[in-house]
Protein backbone atom coordinates (compact mmCIF):
# COMPACT_ATOMS: atom_id res chain seq x y z
CA UNK A 1 0.00 0.00 0.00
CA UNK A 2 1.05 3.57 -1.43
CA UNK A 3 1.36 6.75 1.07
CA UNK A 4 -0.12 10.00 -0.48
CA UNK A 5 3.08 11.65 0.27
CA UNK A 6 5.47 9.28 -2.46
CA UNK A 7 2.96 9.86 -5.24
CA UNK A 8 5.30 11.00 -8.25
CA UNK A 9 8.31 11.00 -6.66
CA UNK A 10 9.61 8.63 -8.94
CA UNK A 11 8.75 11.09 -11.73
CA UNK A 12 11.07 13.88 -9.67
CA UNK A 13 14.32 11.05 -9.37
CA UNK A 14 14.13 10.47 -13.19
CA UNK A 15 13.94 13.73 -14.19
CA UNK A 16 16.64 14.05 -12.28
CA UNK A 17 18.67 11.65 -13.49
CA UNK A 18 18.04 12.80 -17.33
CA UNK A 19 19.27 16.15 -16.65
CA UNK A 20 22.32 14.52 -14.66
CA UNK A 21 22.79 12.24 -17.80
CA UNK A 22 22.14 15.31 -20.60
CA UNK A 23 24.60 17.84 -18.27
CA UNK A 24 27.30 15.18 -18.52
CA UNK A 25 27.18 14.39 -22.18
CA UNK A 26 26.96 17.85 -23.28
CA UNK A 27 30.59 18.84 -20.99
CA UNK A 28 31.73 15.74 -22.73
CA UNK A 29 31.11 16.99 -26.26
CA UNK A 30 32.26 20.20 -25.58
CA UNK A 31 35.31 18.66 -23.98
CA UNK A 32 35.90 16.99 -27.63
CA UNK A 33 35.45 19.25 -29.69
CA UNK A 34 37.60 21.77 -27.70
CA UNK A 35 40.71 18.71 -27.88
CA UNK A 36 39.73 18.39 -31.37
CA UNK A 37 40.27 22.52 -32.22
CA UNK A 38 43.31 22.22 -30.79
CA UNK A 39 44.01 19.08 -33.08
CA UNK A 40 43.15 21.02 -35.83
CA UNK A 41 45.43 23.42 -34.74
CA UNK A 42 48.41 21.65 -34.16
CA UNK A 43 48.15 20.01 -37.80
CA UNK A 44 47.31 22.68 -39.38
CA UNK A 45 50.80 24.32 -37.74
CA UNK A 46 52.71 21.29 -38.59
CA UNK A 47 51.33 20.86 -42.58
CA UNK A 48 51.96 24.44 -43.23
CA UNK A 49 55.52 24.99 -41.78
CA UNK A 50 56.11 21.78 -43.92
CA UNK A 51 54.71 23.80 -46.80
CA UNK A 52 56.73 26.95 -46.22
CA UNK A 53 60.11 25.06 -45.89
CA UNK A 54 59.56 22.79 -49.06
CA UNK A 55 59.31 26.64 -51.18
CA UNK A 56 62.11 27.70 -48.84
CA UNK A 57 64.24 28.32 -51.93
CA UNK A 58 61.82 30.47 -53.58
CA UNK A 59 61.66 33.03 -50.76
CA UNK A 60 59.93 33.97 -47.73
CA UNK A 61 57.00 35.61 -50.03
CA UNK A 62 56.40 31.99 -51.59
CA UNK A 63 57.07 29.87 -49.02
CA UNK A 64 54.42 32.00 -46.71
CA UNK A 65 51.77 31.71 -49.99
CA UNK A 66 52.28 27.99 -49.74
CA UNK A 67 51.51 28.11 -45.39
CA UNK A 68 48.83 30.04 -46.08
CA UNK A 69 46.94 28.22 -48.42
CA UNK A 70 47.51 24.65 -46.49
CA UNK A 71 46.26 26.90 -43.28
CA UNK A 72 42.71 28.05 -45.71
CA UNK A 73 42.23 24.60 -46.65
CA UNK A 74 42.33 23.24 -42.79
CA UNK A 75 40.34 26.40 -41.83
CA UNK A 76 42.22 28.02 -39.71
CA UNK A 77 43.88 31.48 -39.68
CA UNK A 78 47.67 31.94 -40.01
CA UNK A 79 48.91 34.47 -37.37
CA UNK A 80 52.47 34.65 -38.51
CA UNK A 81 55.41 32.73 -41.13
CA UNK A 82 58.60 33.94 -41.14
CA UNK A 83 61.73 31.94 -42.74
CA UNK A 84 64.30 32.04 -40.60
CA UNK A 85 67.84 30.64 -42.69
CA UNK A 86 65.79 27.33 -44.29
CA UNK A 87 63.95 27.23 -41.22
CA UNK A 88 59.88 27.84 -41.62
CA UNK A 89 58.46 29.07 -38.23
CA UNK A 90 54.49 29.18 -38.09
CA UNK A 91 52.19 30.12 -35.68
CA UNK A 92 47.94 29.70 -36.40
CA UNK A 93 44.49 29.66 -34.81
CA UNK A 94 41.79 27.61 -35.09
CA UNK A 95 38.52 29.04 -33.55
CA UNK A 96 36.29 26.33 -31.72
CA UNK A 97 32.85 25.61 -33.04
CA UNK A 98 29.31 26.69 -31.45
CA UNK A 99 29.43 28.27 -28.31
CA UNK A 100 32.98 27.51 -27.15
CA UNK A 101 34.16 30.24 -29.44
CA UNK A 102 33.36 32.16 -26.43
CA UNK A 103 36.00 30.06 -24.73
CA UNK A 104 38.92 31.92 -27.02
CA UNK A 105 41.06 30.07 -29.90
CA UNK A 106 43.22 27.50 -29.75
CA UNK A 107 46.81 28.43 -31.10
CA UNK A 108 49.58 26.50 -32.36
CA UNK A 109 53.53 27.38 -33.45
CA UNK A 110 55.70 24.92 -36.11
CA UNK A 111 58.94 24.59 -37.40
CA UNK A 112 60.28 22.77 -40.59
CA UNK A 113 63.38 23.04 -41.76
CA UNK A 114 66.34 20.99 -42.75
CA UNK A 115 68.45 19.05 -39.70
CA UNK A 116 71.27 21.16 -38.32
CA UNK A 117 73.26 17.74 -37.61
CA UNK A 118 71.89 14.70 -38.98
CA UNK A 119 75.25 12.40 -37.20
CA UNK A 120 76.08 8.99 -38.88
CA UNK A 121 73.84 8.07 -41.80
CA UNK A 122 74.52 4.21 -41.34
CA UNK A 123 72.18 1.67 -40.41
CA UNK A 124 72.00 0.58 -36.60
CA UNK A 125 73.16 -3.05 -36.58
CA UNK A 126 71.60 -5.24 -34.12
CA UNK A 127 73.58 -8.57 -33.57
CA UNK A 128 71.48 -11.41 -31.87
CA UNK A 129 72.87 -13.38 -29.16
Amino acid sequence: MSRPTDRGSATVWTVGGIAVVLTIMTVTLWFGAAVATRHRAASAADLAALAAAGAAAAGERQACEQARWVTDQMGVELRSCRLAGWDALVEVTAVPPGVLSDFGSAEARARAGPVDNAGDASPTVVHAR
